[in-house]
């Protein structure tokens, strides 16, 4: 019986930004995720609100002992490959602190919030 992998991050997509389909944009950023190496790596799941509503769409990355991101203005359909690879930096970054922005593509431009990690 294969292991199932428990999610070292999550994904949070806001559910009441005004172009918020979260089906659609889980989808597209499950897709982006599994080609980019990360299935089970990640778990995408809803915000109620992430506070970024004048630039919508809005989503978070955080992780256990991990910075927090807030990203606004996102269109997941172009976005999600760009998605992809920040997550990936943020799962190889200490802490979850990316140094370098600039693979993260278009997301450098839409960041909003990183909040250090919480020291234990």
């Amino acid at each position: 019986m294969p292991v199932e992998m428990i999610p070292e991050m999550t994904l949070r997509l806001c559910s009441i930004c005004e172009n918020a389909a979260f089906d659609r944009d889980k989808a597209l950023a499950t897709v982006a995720l599994q080609q980019a190496g990360l299935a089970g790596r990640v778990e995408i799941t809803q915000a109620a609100c992430l506070g970024a509503c004048e630039m919508p769409q809005v989503l978070s990355l955080q992780g256990r002992g991990r910075a927090s991101y807030v990203f606004s203005g996102i269109e997941m359909a172009r976005d999600a490959e760009d998605l992809a690879k920040t997550c990936k930096l943020y799962l190889e970054a200490h802490k979850g602190w990316i140094k370098d922005a600039r693979p993260c593509g278009r997301l450098r431009h839409k960041l909003r919030a990183r909040i250090p990690a919480l020291e234990d």
